[in-house]
């Protein structure tokens, strides 16, 4: 069982930056997939990006692409969201999740967060 916890959400202008962690419990943290994903008001959740167990492999969404860069501290138990360049239609809730890679591909992880606001105001 893994429980995950998310942070770092808040409001902020276009441009500007945040940074998302979550927090997992559970001695398998490292064994795991983890990635990101966002909600915006009457869409679909959405993938954003993922990291594989040891960091060495990433994917991300081309709507992120050269903005958002994703980290895992296996030590910590913690991934980590950098967003950068932030855009209004980055606007959602982001939650993070766990899995394998088809899993999170197909939007259908193991777990999830509850899950954090992120605000960008033109």
């Amino acid at each position: 069982q893994v429980q995950l916890v998310e942070s770092g959400g808040g409001l902020v202008q276009a441009g500007g930056s945040l940074r998302l962690s979550c927090a997992a419990s559970g001695r398998t943290f490292s064994s795991y997939v983890m990635g990101w994903f966002r909600q915006a008001p009457g869409k679909e959740r959405e993938f954003v990006v993922a990291i594989n167990w040891s960091g060495g492999s990433t994917y991300y969404a081309d709507s992120v692409k050269g903005r958002f860069t994703i980290s895992r501290d296996n030590a910590k138990n913690t991934v980590y969201l950098q967003m950068n360049s932030l855009k209004p239609e980055d606007t959602a809730v982001y939650y993070c999740a766990a899995g394998g890679w088809s899993d999170l591909r197909a939007v259908n992880p193991d777990y999830w967060g509850q899950g954090t606001q992120v605000t960008v105001s033109s």
